[in-house]
């Protein structure tokens, strides 16, 4: 949906269009509350928080509107130790917003008859590692437990998210590459020439990413938010049970 057709949208929906009291909307409190709905949208319906009660991949329709926002990334190495490897999750410029999955690949090295590690690897290829996400409490539990620590030979291991950062845990063999699947944020929609307040700065055209639909759905929640900020409840109120009702 293009940001013209938005705007149009927006204005039908808090019956501000051609008004002329103090109540205009300005195109900046379309951005800022668009922008906000399509967080708050993202995060219940990931969370599952909504009248459904469906969350992340609950159902077609979660998967078929969120898929957007998957992104996968091989993670660089931040720190190593012998329990563990250290990745850096990705930070604001990559917008990182919520955990998926992670994949690991290990290797490990033939163990001489005086039990130490030689140069010779036991497999030709770095092996897929199923990685767990873990308590960062649980942690001493699981690497002293032999049924649940690392284990190269199940192909099984667990990691945990501790100062913007993934860890993932090792015993007798080496970590080679990370792969990250999150959700990033949804990019924030910009109008054309409208000055941010914030910034001070014009704005280029940017559209939201999703699919019309959806749009509709962000728009009614976007004026339930601005709705609120000018205490109209009547607006606030269907505005906000129009979201749930066609989510």
């Amino acid at each position: 949906m293009d940001n013209q057709t938005l705007q149009i949208k927006f204005k039908q929906r808090i019956n501000k269009i051609d008004s002329q009291d103090f109540d205009n909307v300005e195109c900046w409190q379309i951005i800022e509350s668009f922008n906000k709905a399509q967080l708050d949208w993202c995060r219940r319906n990931l969370h599952g928080s909504n009248q459904y009660k469906e969350g992340d991949e609950a159902s077609k329709k979660r998967i078929d509107d969120l898929q957007r926002l998957l992104v996968t990334a091989t993670l660089p190495v931040s720190a190593e130790t012998d329990d563990y490897v250290e990745y850096q999750i990705p930070g604001p410029v990559e917008n990182y917003f919520e955990y998926k999955r992670t994949k690991s690949f290990a290797t490990k090295f033939e163990i001489d008859e005086y039990g130490k590690e030689t140069d010779i690897p036991c497999c030709t290829e770095p092996r897929s590692m199923t990685v767990y996400l873990a308590e960062v409490a649980n942690v001493d539990i699981l690497m002293r437990d032999p049924l649940k620590n690392p284990d190269f030979e199940w192909g099984e291991t667990f990691c945990t998210m501790q100062g913007n950062t993934l860890r993932v845990y090792k015993t007798d063999f080496n970590i080679t590459s990370t792969e990250f699947t999150y959700y990033r944020k949804p990019t924030y929609i910009q109008i054309q020439g409208c000055r941010d307040p914030y910034t001070h700065q014009p704005g280029a055209n940017i559209e939201c990413e999703f699919k019309d639909d959806v749009v509709e759905l962000l728009i009614d929640e976007a004026v339930s938010i601005l709705a609120g900020d000018i205490v109209d409840v009547n607006q606030y109120q269907r505005e906000g049970a129009a979201v749930e009702k066609n989510n």
